[in-house]
Parts: structure tokens; C-alpha cells; sequence
């Protein structure tokens, strides 16, 4: 057998750990330095937690983080609608090829391209009212970017379009190297399409909806701003106002980056907090089962 020395292994891994450092480490440290400091320039004089105490006083950051909280209502939406035709193409209904492009088309396409797209779709004159009313549908017909209790809804259902194709194609994957024979036993047993769903297929799939969860959480608490930023800026008023886009304007329209990285680190301890339980539920399931 051939002997290496005990060091070998990390010094492969080295440069990729060196890399991941430097990426993120670095900005995450300077992020936390930066939050604790009244920043002028590149630096400034040490204040402790005021940035803190400041933005929790602040009404705008309350809403953005309500708001963040408010499109997680689509994790279990995009889930449930991704496992169920990732399951019906599965099956090969007649075009599943055509059907699973396009439906992962959306999510190849760019944030800002998507954001104009239906920026002028749901315009109160837009595509969408315009062919309601032509068709005698007229009381359907919203001020969907327009209106306070309309935008931020709109904006989540133009995240759950893009984003749904990616949980599609990542679990019709999955299907593809499941257990065919455990199907064909519960179609044997009188087992309905509902019954394989919840009780055969699901919880073989448990640990890809895990992973699909988490990065819809992930996406839900901060990787939406391209949306929300190119749709309606946060408006009307802050009716769409995020974390995100709380950050962006503290950071280079007010040129406060103190407060701006005050709420990176909230939000990073948010995700955090969010993401964790998810990893617990994760690790307690894969001991139930290797019990």
C-alpha cells in the first residue's frame, strides 16, 4: 500500500481552502468590523453596538425584515409545486422533454431580464390587465406593482415562476435513480397516485427536498434584491422594502456603510438562525433511520 505523509491531503486542499478564505472570509470579517465602527471612508472610531441600537429603532428596517419573512410563505409553495411536476414528468406524459425545458427555461434567464419583463407585464395598463379586460374579465384587473397590498405578493409569485424550474429538474433527477421496484410493489398492494406520492416517493426524496428547502430559505431571506430592485425599488412607499435593498441604500445612497453592514451581520445571523434547525431536523432523521 502506498504511504503518504499525514500532510498530503491538506496541502491538496490548501489552495481551494486558501481561495474560500479569501472570497469570503475577509469581506465577512471586514463586515463585522465595519458594524461596529461610525465609518468614515475606510475606517472610522470604534462605537460599540449603536449601528445596531440605531437600525432596530428604525420603523423602514421592522417592514424590510417583515417583508423577508413574509416571501418565505413561498418555500413550501415552490416545493410543493416542483415535487409534483417533477413527479407528473416522471412519468412520462407525452412532451416531458419539451414540458421540463420549459419550465426550467425561466431559471437560466437573468434576474434584471425577468424583473423588466414582468415590470411591464403587471403595469396597471400592462399585458396581463389589458388582456383580462379583452376578455370580459375586467374585476380581475389590478394595480399589481401599484398598489401597497398587491406589490409584494406580485414580486413572490415572479420569484416562485423563475425559481421553481431549478427545484424541477433537481428533483426529477433524483426521481431517475430511485427504487422502481418499491413503485411497482405499492401499484401491486392497490397503492393510489396520491398514496406512492406521500408514502414511496417523498421519503425517498427527503434529502433533496432538505436541500431544496434550505436553499429556497437561503433565496427567500437574501437573494432577492435583483427583484425587488428592478420590479418597484422598494415601493410603493416600502411596501417591498427588503432587507437587502435596506442594505443597498444605506451602503451607497446614504453612505452610512456602517449601518449597511450592521444589518449584513443581522441578516447573516437571520439565515444563520433560519438555516440551522433545518441541518438538526437533517442529522436527527439520518439517525432514526441508521438506528
Amino acid at each position: 500500500m502506498l504511504k503518504t505523509h499525514f500532510l498530503t491531503p491538506y496541502l491538496y486542499l490548501f489552495p481551494a481552502a486558501a481561495l474560500l478564505l479569501f472570497t469570503f472570509g475577509y469581506p465577512l470579517a471586514s463586515v463585522f468590523y465595519f458594524s461596529m465602527h461610525r465609518i468614515r471612508g475606510v475606517s472610522g472610531p470604534f462605537i460599540g453596538f449603536e449601528n445596531f441600537l440605531q437600525v432596530f429603532k428604525d420603523t423602514t428596517f421592522h417592514m424590510a425584515a417583515a417583508h423577508n419573512l413574509q416571501l418565505l410563505i413561498a418555500v413550501p409553495i415552490m416545493t410543493a409545486i416542483a415535487l409534483l411536476i417533477a413527479v407528473l414528468l416522471h412519468e412520462r406524459v407525452s412532451g416531458w422533454e419539451t414540458y421540463r425545458t420549459i419550465l426550467f427555461a425561466p431559471y437560466i434567464l437573468a434576474i434584471p431580464v425577468v424583473g423588466i419583463v414582468f415590470n411591464n407585464i403587471l403595469q396597471l395598463n400592462g399585458i396581463l390587465n389589458e388582456s383580462l379586460r379583452s376578455i370580459g374579465l375586467r374585476f380581475l384587473a389590478g394595480d399589481w406593482l401599484g398598489s401597497a397590498d398587491l406589490a409584494l405578493w406580485s414580486v413572490m409569485g415572479v420569484i416562485i415562476w423563475r425559481e421553481v424550474g431549478f427545484g424541477i429538474v433537481l428533483f426529477q433527477a433524483s426521481l431517475l435513480s430511485l427504487n422502481e421496484e418499491l413503485q411497482d410493489a405499492a401499484k401491486i398492494d392497490g397503492a393510489g397516485w396520491w398514496q406512492r406520492l406521500f408514502y414511496v416517493t417523498i421519503p425517498q426524496l427527503r434529502d433533496v427536498i432538505e436541500f431544496f428547502v434550505v436553499v429556497s430559505v437561503i433565496t427567500m431571506l437574501a437573494w432577492v434584491f435583483g427583484f425587488v430592485f428592478v420590479m418597484t425599488k422598494g415601493g410603493p412607499g416600502n411596501a417591498t422594502q427588503i432587507m437587502e435593498l435596506y442594505i443597498f441604500n444605506f451602503a451607497f445612497r446614504s453612505s452610512l456603510p456602517g449601518i449597511a453592514s450592521a444589518v449584513a451581520v443581522i441578516l447573516f445571523l437571520i439565515t444563520l438562525v433560519s438555516i440551522i434547525p433545518l441541518f438538526r431536523v437533517h442529522s436527527q432523521s439520518n439517525e432514526g433511520r441508521n438506528s
